[in-house]
């Protein structure tokens, strides 16, 4: 996939946002956008300042909240969550 062809600016933004925070999954970035990590990863390294990609990455490197397949079984939902949903 070419990123540049594919994605929006604003696409680039959420996907940076998204990135950066710690409970979101690679594996939901790809579902929403088709991004894999290491798309993803390069998305980061244009998108910010060296010192800012190199502190993310440390941080992402190695946690087992940023690949959904680990995590999903260790997040709480609460029994009211989907009380409102629309119907």
């Amino acid at each position: 996939m070419d990123i540049k062809e594919a994605i929006t600016a604003a696409d680039i933004d959420r996907i940076v946002e998204m990135a950066w925070e710690d409970r979101t999954s690679f594996d939901t970035i790809y579902d929403q956008f088709g991004i894999s990590e290491a798309e993803v990863i390069k998305i980061m390294r244009k998108s910010m300042k060296r010192s800012s990609f190199l502190m993310w990455r440390e941080r992402v490197s190695g946690r087992k909240t940023k690949h959904a397949k680990t995590s999903e079984a260790q997040r709480f939902r609460c029994s009211q969550q989907d009380k409102f949903k629309s119907r």
